[in-house]
């Protein structure tokens, strides 16, 4: 594998997209197993860092991050390529999965220095068209590990 660094978006693509919210704010989101274990067992094993930059804050997604040994969690994110370029000191060999517009910006600065793009099958057109690999699985429902396979390949 090549790449030093998997840096994700969460909703859409970690998760299903979906934010179900109670009285007291955000009560769930629902993660594949599949992708954590590809996350936890394939990339920290082969010495590539996960790292995740969100426009969203959760709890929830905290707790998941500590199951899974991701320590670079970067959210409420509102500039991610800033963030971007903080994270990673090697945009070449970095691969990125996204789904949505918010994503595109960090997706072209990847791609123009090397890296490597991916997306969920259910992404929206505009990230489709500049991934290098689409998933053939919805986000949320092992988008990740489909991309992590690939690259391991």
């Amino acid at each position: 594998m090549r790449i030093k660094y998997f840096v994700m978006d969460v909703d859409g693509t970690l998760t299903d997209g979906k934010i179900y919210m109670g009285n007291d704010g955000e009560v769930m989101k629902a993660f594949d197993i599949k992708d954590g274990l590809g996350i936890h067992d394939i990339l920290l094993p082969a010495g590539v860092k996960p790292v995740i930059i969100t426009g969203r804050k959760s709890r929830i997604l905290e707790k998941r991050c500590k199951e899974l040994g991701i320590t670079e969690l970067y959210q409420g994110v509102r500039d991610k390529v800033s963030k971007l370029k903080e994270a990673v000191d090697d945009l070449s060999q970095t691969a990125y999965i996204g789904d949505d517009i918010n994503d595109l910006g960090v997706m072209q600065v990847i791609k123009q220095s090397g890296g490597i793009i991916g997306c969920p099958a259910d992404a929206v057109m505009e990230v489709i068209k500049v991934s290098d690999f689409i998933s053939s699985k919805n986000g949320g429902s092992g988008a990740v590990r489909t991309f992590i396979d690939w690259l391991v390949k």
